[in-house]
């Protein structure tokens, strides 16, 4: 039997005790989730490099995101979008996710970009492997632009209009899977032609106003746009 003595310090640790596995559910609940990112794989245009990017990757980080997290994937601009580079893409796809541990990652693409990744995710499995798909600019139905350098260009060829990529995309469902789509489009593209190439039906296509094809890059109301839909 515990004398007064005693029993005042056992009670007060039995007290404490009951105290803090009421408490531990509570502090637990409340504790702040942090939020799941994909990893971005950025995919630039013809005649580019994975530089482009400069601007939109340092709003990513800004956001929160890690340099482990943004990938820019360097490729030949010259080469056959159906034949060689989607499936390239592919392969670089499956890298960020083993390095990464990722399920799925989301992609944003620019200009020439936007078909080479578009082909990779409609034709080449991408839809199990890509969450959410940006395009910037992209002549996803053709430019007429492309018909300057397309006698010499493998490139070029496949971004002309009726092209036989620009037509394969088209055929039945532009954005196909579970996979979330956008295009921002400027009505004073000088490189995608018509303007209105640009978005895809079942996209959430968005008009930025009267910027440069290139200007799509590094405009502070598009960055908003794509990484407001990325975290959707």
């Amino acid at each position: 039997m515990l004398t007064p003595r005693q029993g005042f310090p056992a009670l007060l640790t039995l007290c404490l005790t009951l105290c803090a596995a009421l408490l531990a559910p509570t502090t637990a609940l409340a504790a702040p989730r942090t939020a799941v990112r994909n990893p971005v794989v950025f995919v630039h245009g013809y005649n580019a490099d994975p530089g482009v990017w400069g601007s939109l990757r340092e709003d990513l980080r800004a956001d929160g995101y890690a340099d482990a997290q943004l990938f820019s994937w360097g490729y030949d601009t010259h080469r056959s979008v159906n034949e060689v580079l989607a499936g390239q893409l592919g392969a670089y796809v499956d890298q960020v996710r083993r390095q990464t541990g990722a399920a799925k990652v989301d992609i944003v693409g620019h200009s020439f970009g936007s078909l080479v990744s578009r082909w990779y995710v409609k034709y080449g499995g991408g839809t199990a492997a890509v969450a959410h798909w940006v395009s910037l600019g992209g002549p996803n139905h053709g430019t007429s632009t492309a018909w300057a350098c397309a006698l010499w260009d493998q490139a070029c060829r496949d971004m002309t209009p009726g092209s036989y990529v620009v037509k394969n995309l088209a055929a039945g469902d532009e954005t196909p899977g579970a996979v979330a789509y956008a295009t921002f489009w400027s009505d004073c593209d000088e490189v995608v032609n018509p303007d209105d190439s640009v978005p895809l039906a079942g996209a959430v296509n968005v008009a930025v106003g009267c910027l440069k094809h290139n200007d799509l890059l590094g405009d502070d109301a598009t960055s908003a746009g794509v990484r407001a839909f990325l975290a959707s």
